[in-house]
C-alpha cells in the first residue's frame, strides 16, 4: 500500500527527523564554541593618543607575518583624549582591530577583565599600550605556550624605567609576592603574558589584582613559565604609576594570600590566630591566680591581668569570624553551585 499524498511512512519520517536531529546538533557544536580564532591580543589604554596607532600598525604586522588568525581588543578606559578618535579609525582601516571603550575609568584589571571575556583566539596575549613592550615578542610567547605551558609571563629584563621609583619597588614587591605566594617569578609587573584561552576565561579578575594573575592561575594548577621580554623606554604619555602602588601591592598581596589558601576553609587562618590568642591569654590568666592563690600577690595594679582578659575576648572572636566565615563559604559556593577545582582535562566524557 502507498503512503497518502502528502504524507510519509512512518520510517521515512522517523529518518528525516534523525537527520535533522544531527544536522542541529552539528550546527550548534559549530555556533557553541566560541573560539574560532588563533590569537587574541588585549590591549589595555588609557590617555595614549601618542602610541595607539603606532601599536596598531605594529601589531599587525607581527601577527601578520605569524600565519594565524587573529584580532587586537583595545580596551579604552574611559580616556579623555583622542585614544578612541585614533582607535575608531584604525578599525576602518583593518577590521580585526576591535575596541572596548569603557564609559569611564575602571583601571588595568577591569580593562584586562573585559579584554578576558570578549577574546575569542585560543591562546590570549596581553600587553600595555604604551610601546614599552614589544610586539615582536608575541611569537616567542605564543611558541613557549605551544611547549605545553598554560601561562607565560614577560621578563623585563633590561627594564627602561626609572631605579628610585620604579625598578627597585618592583624588584622588592616581586621577591615579596614569589615568597609569599610560593610562585617564583621575577617580573609580575609586566603586562606582556600568554594565556591558553580556558586560563583567561577561568581567571576572575576584580580590584587590582591584575599583577597577581600568574599567582591567582597557579591556585588552578595551571603550568606557568617566563622568558626574557624586550623593553622600551615611554616617548609618549606619562606613567599611570607612582611609589605609592607599593602600598597597595602589599594590601592586595594579603588578599591573594588569603584567596589562595584559605578562600575555601577560612575558619584555619581565622580559628588558629583565635586559638593562639585565647591559649596565650589563659596562660597568661593561669599564672596570675597562681599567683594569687599560692603567692599572696596582688593582682588589681598589674596591668598584665587585663592583658590576659582581653587575649583571650579577641580569641573567641577570631574563633567565632572564622566560624561565620565558613558559613558565607558554604553559602556561596553552594548558592552559586561554583565548584572548589578545576578540570584540566576530560577523557571519555
Amino acid at each position: 500500500m502507498t503512503a497518502p499524498i502528502g504524507k510519509r511512512p512512518p520510517s521515512e519520517t522517523a529518518d528525516l527527523n534523525a537527520a535533522a536531529a544531527a544536522g542541529t546538533m552539528r550546527a550548534m557544536e559549530n555556533t557553541v564554541n566560541p573560539w574560532t580564532l588563533g590569537l587574541s591580543v588585549v590591549v589595555p589604554v588609557f590617555n595614549e593618543e601618542g602610541s595607539v596607532g603606532e601599536l596598531a600598525t605594529r601589531l599587525k604586522a607581527v601577527l601578520g607575518a605569524m600565519g594565524t588568525t587573529w584580532e587586537v581588543i583595545f580596551v579604552d578606559d574611559g580616556s579623555r583624549d583622542r585614544t578612541v578618535e585614533i582607535l575608531r579609525q584604525e578599525n576602518l582601516k583593518e577590521p580585526r582591530v576591535k575596541l572596548i571603550r569603557f564609559r569611564r575609568n575602571f583601571g588595568q584589571t577591569a580593562a584586562l577583565a573585559a579584554g578576558f571575556d570578549f577574546a575569542s583566539g585560543e591562546i590570549v596575549v596581553t600587553m600595555d599600550g604604551d610601546l614599552q613592550n614589544d610586539p615582536t615578542d608575541i611569537p616567542r610567547l605564543v611558541a613557549k605556550i605551544g611547549e605545553g605551558f598554560d601561562l607565560v609571563n614577560g621578563w623585563r629584563v633590561k627594564r627602561k624605567d626609572t631605579f628610585l621609583t620604579r625598578r627597585l619597588p618592583s624588584v622588592i614587591a616581586n621577591a615579596l609576592i614569589s615568597f609569599i605566594t610560593g610562585v617564583k617569578l621575577h617580573d609580575y609587573g609586566c603586562t606582556l603574558k600568554a594565556f591558553r584561552h580556558e586560563v583567561a576565561k577561568s581567571v576572575s579578575l576584580y580590584g587590582e589584582l591584575h599583577r597577581f594573575i600568574p599567582a591567582i592561575a597557579s591556585g588552578m594548577g595551571v603550568e606557568v613559565a617566563e622568558i626574557p621580554v624586550n623593553h622600551h623606554p615611554r616617548t609618549t604619555g606619562t606613567s599611570k604609576y607612582g611609589l605609592f602602588r607599593t602600598v597597595k601591592v602589599l594590601l592586595d598581596l594579603i588578599t591573594v594570600k588569603f584567596l589562595l589558601s584559605y578562600s575555601t576553609r577560612p575558619i584555619h587562618i581565622f580559628g588558629l590566630i583565635g586559638l593562639g590568642s585565647a591559649t596565650a591569654g589563659m596562660l597568661i590568666g593561669g599564672w596570675l591566680s597562681f599567683q594569687r592563690l599560692f603567692q599572696g600577690v596582688a593582682l588589681s595594679s598589674r596591668p598584665i591581668l587585663f592583658l590576659a582578659i582581653l587575649l583571650v575576648i579577641v580569641g573567641v572572636q577570631f574563633v567565632t569570624m572564622g566560624l561565620l566565615a565558613e558559613l558565607q563559604t558554604r553559602i556561596y559556593h553552594e548558592s552559586q553551585k561554583r565548584p572548589t577545582y578545576t578540570v584540566r582535562e576530560t577523557l571519555g566524557i
